[in-house]
C-alpha cells in the first residue's frame, strides 16, 4: 500500500494554540502510530489575526515597525515580504491585543498605525499588498489609516478632526490629495472573511461594536458618524462587500486605496503555495478552536475543504469544540471532525491541555484513515 501523503492545513486555536503549534502536535500525534507518514504542513489564516504567522511560516520574511496604536501609543507591528509581496494584518497595529485588559476606546480607537503599517510595506518595495483586515478594536472607517498615508479629515475651521469613529461627526472636508503617490502603483488586495456592509442594520458599528466595548448609545453615535463620512467620501463604496470589515477600514481600503476584495482564505491558499501543496496529498487534515455556524461562513476550515473538495481529496478536520451536525460538516466537504471536548468535556481544561489532547486526537486520526 501507497504511503499515506497527509496535508495539515490548520488555522489557530485561539487561546491555546498557534496554527503552527496545531500542525507541529497533528504531525506528533499522527506519526505516533503510522511512523513513516508522510506530513506537510501549510498553516493557514483567513486574513485575521494569525495571517502574518501563517505567512512567515510558508517562507516569507518577518519584518517589523513601530507604529501608533489604537490608543495612539507606540506599539511594535509585524508584517511578512516576500518578492515583492507582502502581508499585512491590521490588528498587527490596530488589533483589540494592544488594548489593556477591561479597557476600549470605541469611540477614539485609531487606525494610523495601519496606515503606518502599510507605509512600511511599501517602503521596503512591496508591489502586491495583501492586507487582511479582523481582530480590530477601531471603529473608524480607516480614517485614521488614510490620515497616515497622507490624507486630510478636516472641520468646519479647518483643523483636523479628532481621533476614531466618533470625530468623524464633526467631518467637513476631506482632502486625499496627499495620498502617498506608491499607492496607485500598488496590487492592494483587501482579504476579509467579513463581508458587511460600512453601515446600518449589518453594518460595522451595529454587528462589531459590542466587542471593542461599545455601548448601544455608541454604535448610534458611530453609525451615524461613518454615514456622514461615507457622505463626503463616497456613498456608494459602503455598501460593498468587505466595507464593513474590520470597524470599516474596508472602506476606506475601497474609497480611496483602490484595493479590491477577495475573501480572506481564498487570497491566503493563493499566496501561501496551498495548490501544489494540495496536489501532493492524499489526505487533508484542517481546523480550527471552534468549528461553528461562522466556520461556515468564509473561515479558513470551509476555505481548505472546499478546495480539497475540488480535486477530490478527503477531509478530516480538527477543533476544540464541535457545534456542526455531521450534515453541516459534509456538506462542507468534511468528512468527519474530531474535537478536544470529546476527551475532555471542561472546556477550560480543554484549552488549558490542547496540545497533548490534539495529538491524542490525531492519533484517532492514524487509526481511523491511515493504518
Amino acid at each position: 500500500m501507497e504511503t499515506a501523503r497527509v496535508l495539515v492545513a490548520a488555522d489557530k486555536f485561539k487561546g491555546s494554540l498557534t496554527a503552527v503549534q496545531v500542525a507541529e502536535r497533528v504531525t506528533a500525534g499522527l506519526r505516533s502510530v503510522v511512523p513513516d507518514v508522510r506530513v506537510e504542513t501549510l498553516p493557514v489564516a483567513d486574513g485575521g489575526d494569525g495571517t502574518v504567522a501563517a505567512a512567515v511560516a510558508a517562507g516569507f520574511e518577518r519584518r517589523e515597525a513601530r507604529v501608533t496604536g489604537p490608543l495612539g501609543e507606540p506599539v511594535t507591528a509585524a508584517y511578512a515580504l516576500r518578492e515583492g509581496t507582502a502581508v499585512v494584518e491590521m490588528a498587527e497595529a490596530s488589533g483589540l491585543q494592544h488594548l489593556p485588559t477591561g479597557v476600549f476606546a470605541p469611540l477614539t480607537a485609531t487606525t494610523y498605525g495601519s496606515g503606518e503599517l502599510l507605509r512600511a510595506a511599501l517602503d521596503a518595495g512591496a508591489r502586491t499588498v495583501v492586507f487582511g483586515v479582523g481582530g480590530s478594536a477601531t471603529t473608524d472607517g480607516g480614517a485614521g489609516m488614510l490620515a497616515a498615508l497622507g490624507a486630510r479629515f478636516l472641520d468646519a475651521d479647518g483643523k483636523p478632526v479628532g481621533p476614531g469613529g466618533g470625530g468623524l461627526a464633526d467631518l467637513a472636508e476631506a482632502d486625499l490629495a496627499g495620498l502617498d503617490p506608491r499607492l496607485a502603483d500598488v496590487d492592494l488586495i483587501l482579504a476579509s472573511d467579513v463581508d458587511n456592509p460600512l453601515t446600518g442594520p449589518k453594518g460595522a458599528p451595529e454587528v462589531y461594536g459590542r466587542q471593542k466595548g461599545a455601548t448601544e448609545e455608541d454604535i448610534a453615535v458611530l453609525d451615524a458618524a461613518l454615514t456622514h463620512y461615507a457622505s463626503v467620501l463616497g456613498p456608494e463604496y459602503a455598501v460593498l462587500p468587505g466595507a464593513g470589515a474590520a470597524g470599516g477600514i474596508g472602506y476606506g481600503a475601497l474609497v480611496a486605496l483602490g484595493a479590491r476584495f477577495r475573501p480572506g482564505i481564498e487570497v491566503m491558499l493563493d499566496v501561501l503555495g496551498f495548490a501544489p501543496a494540495l496536489a501532493r496529498a492524499t489526505l487533508v487534515i484542517t481546523g480550527e478552536g471552534s468549528l461553528d455556524e461562522q466556520t461556515l461562513h468564509g473561515k479558513a476550515p470551509a476555505g481548505v475543504a472546499a478546495a480539497a473538495r475540488a480535486a477530490g481529496i478527503e477531509v478530516v478536520a480538527v477543533c476544540g469544540r464541535l457545534a456542526l451536525s455531521p450534515q453541516a460538516l459534509g456538506t462542507a466537504g468534511i468528512r468527519r471532525a474530531y474535537a478536544l471536548t470529546e476527551l475532555e468535556p471542561d472546556p477550560a481544561v480543554s484549552m488549558a491541555q490542547a496540545g497533548p489532547l490534539l495529538e491524542r486526537v490525531a492519533a484517532s486520526i492514524a487509526r481511523d484513515f491511515l493504518s
